[in-house]
Order: structure tokens, then sequence, then C-alpha cells
């Protein structure tokens, strides 16, 4: 099996500061990763929650960091004015878009509504070809848990084809999670029809 190279991984997590420790130290240990790495890092742009925290460690690092924010957001001055760039948009399906266009791959770190939306997006625009990008989850802390089986009887039950359980990767380590992104088979995806 060939192994992917990625020149960018967008970044979906949380925006929220709220949240307990471990996901922070998880975010940064990613950002750091990615930027030891060279891999650019594409994020929502937001300089707060594990956004700013992954952002900062890639930078740190010698990483290239790119946001790409709407303008409700950047008008209430949640915008990471330190990144490598920062790309203001008209709004979020516009911020999607040019996220998806932007990168290689994408990555959930624990987060809310908008993670979960970003991440299945972009994993549905794989599974119908759209783009042959992978996904993964970073399951810190086991926070991605309930998803993992959720989509393991998705797939037992037919509602997600064997040929796409590929697609969506996880695992407890940034490390891991690259590797295993990086081997994902998406060749035959688009072969979603029987007939």
């Amino acid at each position: 099996m060939t192994s992917r190279r990625f020149e960018r991984v967008a970044l979906y997590c949380a925006s929220s500061d709220d949240i307990p420790e471990v996901y922070f130290e998880a975010a940064r240990a990613f950002g750091r990763l990615l930027g030891e790495r060279g891999i650019g890092v594409v994020t929502g742009g937001g300089r707060v929650g594990l956004m700013g925290a992954c952002a900062d460690a890639a930078l740190a690092a010698g990483g290239e960091v790119i946001g790409v924010i709407p303008e409700k957001l950047m008008a209430l001055e949640v915008g990471h004015s330190g990144l490598t760039s920062l790309e203001v948009v008209p709004d979020m399906q516009t911020r999607k878009k040019r996220m998806e266009t932007l990168s290689d791959a994408f990555v959930a770190l624990p987060g809310g509504f908008g993670t979960l939306d970003e991440i299945f997006e972009a994993a549905c625009n794989t599974q119908l070809a759209y783009h042959l990008k992978p996904c993964g989850l970073l399951n810190v802390d086991g926070y991605y848990d309930g998803v993992v089986q959720w989509l393991e009887r998705a797939i037992r039950e037919h509602f997600v084809r064997p040929v796409h359980a590929s697609i969506v990767v996880s695992a407890d380590e940034p490390e891991a999670l690259l590797q295993a992104m990086a081997q994902a088979d998406l060749a035959g995806i688009a072969k979603w029809l029987d007939r």
C-alpha cells in the first residue's frame, strides 16, 4: 500500500477555552508534530480554543498555518493575527470549501456541532469522490469513542458501505493518526452504487 505525503492538513476542533486541559495538550502536540514535519495547518482562523492552541504550537515549531475565517467571526475579534496568512471569507460555506481546497487531509480534534459538521462534510465529499482525501478523528481521552462505535454499527448494518470504512480513521495519538490517514485505502470508493 502506498503512503501519502501531506502538504497541508485541515484542522477542525473546539473554539472554546472552557474545556479540560487534556484537550489543549493534545492540540499543542498535534500542532507541534505538523510543524516539525513541515506539514502546513489549515484552520478556521480563530485564536481561541483548541484551534488557537494547535496553530500556536505549529507556528512555534516553524510550521505554516493558514486561517480561513468568516467575516462575522472576524468582526467578533476572534481572528488569529499571528498566522502565516489569514483569509477572510463571506460565510461558513465558503470557509469550508476553501479549507477543503487548501488541504490534503482533514482532522477533527474534540469539538462540538461545527467540528462534526465539518469533518463529516469532508468525509461525504470523499465518499462521493469530489476529492479523494482522508479524514481522521484524534480520539483524545476517548472523546470520539461513541462516533467510532456509531460508524462501526453503520457499516455493520449497511448504512455505510464497507468500501467506505477507511474514509474516516481514528487514533488516540497524533503520530498514529497521521500514519493511519497516510495509509488509508481510498481506491475504489467512487464505486458507491451496486448498479
